[in-house]
């Protein structure tokens, strides 16, 4: 007991006797102490008194599909932290393949009385997937904030990057260089960001369907894509995530053509260390640190009883311009 109470005020940075008073449910202890008092028992792994069990509803589900994509672990850095400063403690929740998924996760969420959940990157996103478990929060009035597009219909606020505004800043800067075979890069045809983004690159230019590539959100699955187009003569890429540019310029190299004075790339996000790699990367940035903070913002407003419309909130994305790109070979 002494050494919890050690490692709790420690934590928080209050005295031992504050800790006590707030796992005796004694007054004069501020609400919020009192809350970061029982987050910290969270955090540590430490069991909440008996009587204070019923209050585990300061927790908050971050439910991510992955943390190889380095824009998912930088959400959760952001979100994470912005929840804490309101005294809600969030719990990481991270799919991994023939693991738990993100329906099972959804279950012990709710078993534990959450007070929210943040979907980052989730199945919400993908029209042919399966959206019971959201189903089932909608009926529990749990708050639930989605990030970044999501299908219709769902009835949750969302917090997104503009995909059109992105495909548009990288197709101009493609076309600037003298690009005229440009492809794109996306996920699968039912993910609705990817959806999002082809629809506003034909709306401002000519892209065939030869020159569109479909593939999983990975290295690997841009190399796949990225060498089909290649064959087929396309000389500047626009891609759906970093990791998928990141597979393009493997698939360039593999073929013996040098990124960028033959191939062009441009990614999606500007994830960590895309300035670090070689080239570095052109992308598009996503404005993450607003972005999770409007999400943290739009779920505590749900949990205080503040009513939210389930709308999309659109954040303008920034071309940033490094090594993968330049003009156009001469063919």
């Amino acid at each position: 007991m002494t050494r919890r109470l050690a490692e709790v005020a420690k934590k928080v940075g209050v005295s031992e006797a504050t800790v006590s008073r707030v796992l005796n449910g004694k007054p004069g202890v501020s609400e919020p102490t009192r809350q970061a008092v029982l987050s910290a028992l969270d955090v540590l792994g430490y069991e909440r008194p008996t009587q204070l069990r019923g209050e585990r509803a300061r927790l908050v589900g971050l439910v991510l599909p992955e943390l190889q994509n380095p824009i998912f672990p930088a959400f959760a850095e952001v979100i994470g932290g912005a929840l804490a400063q309101l005294g809600l403690t969030p719990v990481l929740c991270t799919q991994t393949r023939g693991g738990v998924s993100e329906a099972d996760y959804v279950t012990l969420l709710l078993q534990q009385q959450v007070s929210g959940v943040v979907f980052a990157g989730g199945l919400y996103a993908q029209a042919d997937a399966p959206h019971d478990h959201y189903r089932q929060l909608a009926e529990r009035n749990i708050p639930v904030v989605l990030v970044n597009a999501a299908i219709e219909d769902l009835g949750f606020p969302a917090v997104s990057c503009d995909d059109a505004v992105a495909v548009e800043q990288a197709w101009r800067h493609l076309s600037s260089l003298g690009h005229e075979r440009i492809g794109l890069v996306l996920g699968p045809a039912d993910h609705v960001p990817s959806a999002r983004k082809l629809a506003a690159v034909r709306a401002v230019g000519h892209v065939p369907d030869e020159y569109v590539g479909r593939a999983m959100f990975s290295i690997e699955g841009g190399h796949a894509a990225a060498a089909r187009l290649i064959d087929r003569g396309v000389t500047g890429f626009i891609c759906a995530s970093d990791p998928l540019a990141l597979g393009v310029v493997r698939a360039a190299r593999r073929k013996g053509l040098d990124v960028p004075s033959r191939i062009s790339v441009v990614g999606y996000d500007d994830s960590a260390l895309m300035n670090c790699t070689e080239p570095p990367l052109t992308t598009v940035r996503q404005p993450i640190e607003a972005m999770g903070k409007a999400v943290v913002e739009l779920l505590h407003a749900q949990i205080s009883g503040s009513s939210v419309a389930a709308e999309e909130l659109l954040f303008e994305p920034e071309l940033v311009v490094r090594g993968s790109t330049a003009q156009a070979p001469r063919l």
